[in-house]
């Protein structure tokens, strides 16, 4: 009794601790609007978890950021995807603010930026650090203003806080960030696994999925399960906020065998190094299969995340012959509402026979370099490539090569390289690498060209074959016409796009002068702000140049007149 007293007391202290070491009531709202949340923190996100909460901007943009506290702009990023435009801000009690996709940046930084981007003739200008002294910031102050800009799935401010000294992401609702939440957690689909040689499921040695029976709001049951050796759970489950629709992620996971708890992790703060390895934290063969994702409850050895606590067994249970069990998972969301699910277990001899032998060609030795070539085509996977020694196919078919399928996580990049010694001048200039898993729609990857041969880094397996880009990309005036004038226009734009290897790079210029377009990728818009630079006289010849990535080019050249 005494045990169990000290262990509940740890668990809460634990708990209670993560929520004072954070300062309240420091840190205002960016926005000034009701704080609806469209994703939280520490959603699952493809390749990584989510490492901020998204603010719903009522469907806007433009909405004015305020500074949250007094602090200095620190960094600032401009990329064409990712974050898009994005503030960093230090304040001087140790945290930094996050403030992604916006529309632009306010006043002073707007010039800033422009200035830079000018400089470097570039819109995608990565990062600028400001000394401490260029943008000092009183709380209060507007900083930005909330757009759409990078990999962002419509308008919305991103928000985080980080620790300043270790770049750590930490949840920003322990900051007292208020969101109104009394919707328990929704789960969809519940998952047994045998994880030893000799583990059955209802005499099966394959994941199954459990029916889930509901006994009232947020409690279920499944059917007794008969089991042997050592499973495990997995569980697709997601949360909504009040006034929403979104699907976003849960705060914490645990399970309890017995009542005893064997599992637990929360999303309270994590680091971007470590990010990767939600690839091991769920079901990742399942996901690229189905494209539904599944949360483990047990952890497999190469898993680095630090999000887990106190496991037992690394979640993993192993069922002993003729005894019963009572195992429950909970899903939690950040204010507290539970979702609960019971799965009676009962222990059963093993029908274990044999093991079926791997009869895959290729041995990977996760601690070697392994390199292995068929015809023309060569992959090399780097040490450490692969989290766990494993065997995969590799076959070259009809100028597909086929390696493995794409349901192995790799934890680094490792090459293809299709040699091109066959090719004629004219297709060399035009080939490129694509992936074709899904043979109907055919998808470009970055490729590079050296002498006889193409190639591409990237961290995901499956099939690729040659192709190649012959056309052009287009180019298409959205406000204005050759010879017109154009004295009330604000901006002036064009339309791109390219169907095959997509947009690699474009240059504008005025009167022979480069100009600043902000290009769309979205909605393949490039916009020119006139207040960027005053024209001299009246007539202007605006010229732009479009190039994919095979290198086809597009020019566009127009007369307009504009006081």
């Amino acid at each position: 009794m005494k045990l169990y007293l000290i262990l509940f007391f740890c668990l809460a202290s634990g708990t209670i601790l993560a929520q004072d070491q954070y300062p309240k009531n420091y840190f205002d709202s960016p926005l000034k609007i009701p704080i609806i949340l469209s994703g939280t923190f520490g959603e699952l996100r493809s390749n990584h978890f989510h490492s901020g909460i998204d603010i719903k901007t009522q469907g806007k943009e433009g909405l004015p950021i305020y500074a949250p506290a007094d602090g200095y702009i620190s960094r600032i990023k401009v990329g064409q995807y990712g974050f898009g435009k994005a503030l960093y801000m230090n304040h001087p009690n140790g945290y930094t603010t996050v403030y992604a996709h916006l529309r632009k940046f306010a006043g002073k930084i707007e010039a800033y930026v422009k200035k830079a981007q000018y400089k470097k003739k570039k819109y995608a200008i990565g990062n600028l650090f400001p000394k401490q002294d260029v943008f000092s910031i009183k709380k209060g102050d507007i900083i930005g203003y909330t757009g759409d800009t990078g990999s962002s799935g419509g308008p919305h401010l991103h928000y985080e806080i980080r620790d300043t000294k270790t770049e750590n992401i930490i949840n920003p609702l322990f900051f007292s960030f208020d969101v109104e939440d009394t919707i328990k957690p929704t789960v969809n689909q519940l998952m047994v696994y045998p994880l030893s040689d000799n583990a059955r499921i209802n005499n099966f040695a394959k994941k199954t999925t459990l029916e889930l029976k509901k006994i009232k709001e947020g409690e279920f049951v499944t059917d007794r399960i008969d089991a042997a050796g050592t499973i495990g759970f997995g569980i697709n489950v997601f949360d909504r906020l009040n006034g929403a629709s979104n699907k976003n992620g849960i705060f914490s996971l645990e399970m309890k065998v017995n009542g005893n708890r064997v599992y637990y992790h929360d999303v309270e703060t994590f680091s971007f190094a470590e990010s990767k390895f939600i690839n091991l934290h769920i079901d990742y063969a399942h996901y690229k299969k189905y494209r539904k994702r599944l949360q483990k409850t047990h952890k497999v050895a190469p898993n680095k995340l630090s999000l887990y606590e106190n496991l037992v067994d690394n979640g993993k249970i192993h069922i002993e012959e003729n005894s019963n069990y009572s195992i429950e998972i909970i899903s939690s969301d950040f204010k507290k509402n539970k979702t609960r699910i019971k799965i009676p277990v009962k222990g059963v001899k093993s029908s274990a026979t044999f093991r079926a032998l791997d009869t895959s060609n290729y041995k990977i030795n996760t601690a070697d370099f392994n390199k292995f070539k068929l015809q023309n085509v060569t992959v090399a996977f780097p040490k450490n490539t692969f989290y766990e020694d494993c065997f995969i196919d590799f076959k070259l078919k009809n100028g597909v090569a086929s390696i493995h399928k794409p349901t192995i996580p790799l934890d680094k990049r490792y090459t293809l390289t299709f040699g091109i010694s066959h090719l004629s001048e004219a297709q060399r200039k035009q080939v490129y690498i694509s992936n074709v898993n899904n043979p109907k729609y055919p998808r470009y990857v970055s490729t590079k060209k050296k002498e006889d041969k193409v190639y591409t880094s990237t961290k995901s397996l499956g099939k690729y074959t040659l192709n190649y880009d012959t056309k052009k990309p287009s180019i298409t005036p959205v406000n204005f016409q050759n010879g017109k004038w154009i004295t009330k226009n604000k901006t002036l734009k064009v339309k791109i796009k390219d169907k095959e290897t997509g947009i690699g790079d474009y240059k504008a210029t005025i009167d022979n002068e480069w100009i600043l377009m902000e290009y769309n990728h979205k909605k393949g818009i490039l916009t020119y702000d006139f207040s960027d630079k005053k024209l001299v006289g009246s007539k202007h010849i605006f010229k732009i140049v479009v190039s994919d990535n095979v290198g086809n080019t597009k020019t566009l050249k127009a007369t307009f007149f504009k006081k």
